[in-house]
């Protein structure tokens, strides 16, 4: 049996991750023939969720929130950040194809939140930095600036950006924004910890 229904809310989306993560913690996975998915999902998708995440090799989503083919859409970038065509493929997979639940997900020493911090230059990096600078910024406002060095910092950088890019949302796509309004769809936020396999959500 599938564990998401079409009729849940995204409050209850929210809880299968949740409670996936756990599964994933304690290495009960659900089992899953892949090609019996690979012929179930060929003819059409509904996933319940977009994932906007990090390109980092340690975190895939899918594995991390115990879901399968089909389950979710998957839209990664380095820094996890929303960019025009990033807010586009979230209205797609919400207003088009349905999903309820938008999550982004940062996780612990990420390079690209490093990067930011340290300002980097380099060929099309520097741009795509450009994106998670309002998270260091704001951190630096509170706090001082820092380096990379300081892993303190570059937490506190990477939450930062999860929130930034969740209110980001909001403000850049009155698609998305009405969807909330209306009960349609919720985002949330997490951190996930590379080391202990740990999501922590913020919603």
């Amino acid at each position: 049996m599938r564990e998401l229904k079409p009729e849940m809310s995204p409050d209850e989306i929210l809880d299968t991750f949740k409670i996936g993560n756990r599964r994933f913690l304690e290495g009960k996975l659900q089992f899953r023939d892949q090609l019996v998915d690979v012929k179930r999902t060929a003819l059409g998708q509904t996933p319940h969720a977009i994932v906007v995440g990090c390109i980092d090799s340690r975190k895939p989503a899918e594995v991390i929130f115990d879901k399968g083919l089909g389950d979710m859409f998957n839209a990664r970038v380095a820094g996890n950040f929303v960019n025009t065509d990033i807010l586009g493929g979230i209205e797609f997979a919400c207003k088009v194809s349905g999903a309820k639940l938008i999550l982004i997900m940062g996780h612990s020493d990420c390079g690209a939140v490093k990067a930011a911090v340290d300002d980097v230059k380099l060929g099309n990096i520097t741009p795509m930095l450009a994106n998670i600078r309002p998270a260091v910024d704001a951190v630096a406002e509170r706090r001082g600036k820092a380096t990379s060095e300081d892993k303190a910092f570059v937490a506190a950088v990477a939450k930062q950006n999860v929130l930034l890019n969740a209110d980001k949302i909001l403000q850049n796509s009155p698609i998305i924004a009405e969807m909330v309004e209306n009960g349609e769809v919720k985002i949330a936020g997490c951190m996930y910890d590379l080391e202990s396999g740990v999501v922590d959500f913020y919603d």
